[in-house]
């Protein structure tokens, strides 16, 4: 028994090893072929706005703000829905209420993104295009505008339909089933002595989920996050459909743009210049390392978060 326990802990371990390893060339295979352009450009590719394939200029800086402004908008709108709605399947609706929309969500969980990106494109996009986006342009902006001075043009522009705004809604709608189940399944793991407690204790529903619920599962809550954050800053068909795919920098969310996903989609096929196809795997190497960097501080985060839970409790 004790020869199998060895050689299930060398099991296990290679294959957490095997990983490592392929995280590993992932990396080094993305350098080495990005390695002419990283010698051409070299910080600089991080900063330049051209994009000129024919004139053999090249930038990253349009890609990577179109994947942050889209990925913050989509953070910011699926985020609060998602714990939301976690919170009242798990603490507030009846089991003939909670059961079928739970299993909506885990359905749309399922859809594939080029499904969201052909609805966004056909259906979503001209919607916002006839009502949203004239209602934000028209009243919402020149609000906007006598509060900051002019100094914030999110929504000026005109109504074209896509556009960074549309790309962050489509992303919202992607991740928000991820996060949303497995924050209900994280919720549902706490032990309903905890809740009954202080129920007992005289409680209420809002001071139990505040109190017990979410600081018993705030790893699980924050995992499920930035696991809706990995999918929708490397999301590639659904926001080449509704994004624009130009590259500029622009203030309004409502003007067009590009991400790094959707740019590797759109140009990877026509890139026969090896510069032009070494700055795309660039691009792919720069959202690796994003997302690499993201996971990072999204572990630094919840040990601070995980260290202030325990000093108030």
């Amino acid at each position: 028994s004790r020869k199998a326990d060895l050689y299930f802990r060398w099991m296990t371990a290679a294959c957490a090893a095997v990983i490592l390893v392929i995280m590993a060339g992932i990396f080094v295979e993305l350098v080495s072929k990005s390695w002419l352009s990283i010698q051409r450009f070299g910080w600089a590719f991080l900063g330049s706005r051209e994009w000129n394939p024919v004139a053999e200029e090249f930038g990253a800086l349009p890609s990577i703000y179109g994947t942050l402004v889209s990925t913050v908008v989509a953070m910011v709108l699926a985020v609060p829905m998602a714990l939301l709605i976690a919170l009242f399947l798990v603490e507030l609706a009846p089991p003939q209420i909670g059961h079928p929309v739970g299993v909506a969500i885990e359905l749309l969980a399922a859809v594939p993104s080029i499904i969201y990106g052909m609805w966004g494109l056909f259906v979503f996009s001209p919607y916002m295009a006839d009502h949203i986006q004239p209602f934000l342009n028209e009243t919402v902006q020149p609000i906007l505008d006598r509060v900051f001075f002019g100094y914030l043009p999110l929504f000026e522009g005109a109504p074209i339909g896509i556009g960074m705004l549309t790309a962050g809604i489509i992303l919202a709608l992607m991740i928000l089933p991820f996060m949303t189940a497995i924050t209900r399944d994280v919720l549902r793991m706490v032990p309903p002595v905890l809740k009954e407690s202080a129920y007992g204790m005289g409680s209420t529903t809002w001071e139990v989920t505040w109190k017990v619920s979410i600081p018993y599962g705030i790893h699980g809550i924050i995992g499920a996050l930035f696991l809706g954050l990995g999918r929708a800053i490397g999301e590639t068909m659904a926001v080449t459909f509704v994004i624009g795919n130009t590259p500029i920098l622009s203030g309004s969310l409502l003007d067009a743009g590009q991400s790094i996903a959707s740019t590797l989609a759109n140009e990877f096929a026509e890139a026969s210049e090896p510069l032009y196809l070494s700055a795309l795997i660039e691009l792919a190497l720069i959202l690796f390392l994003l997302t690499f960097v993201i996971q990072i501080a999204s572990h630094l985060w919840l040990k601070r978060v995980s260290r202030h839970l325990e000093g108030r409790g």
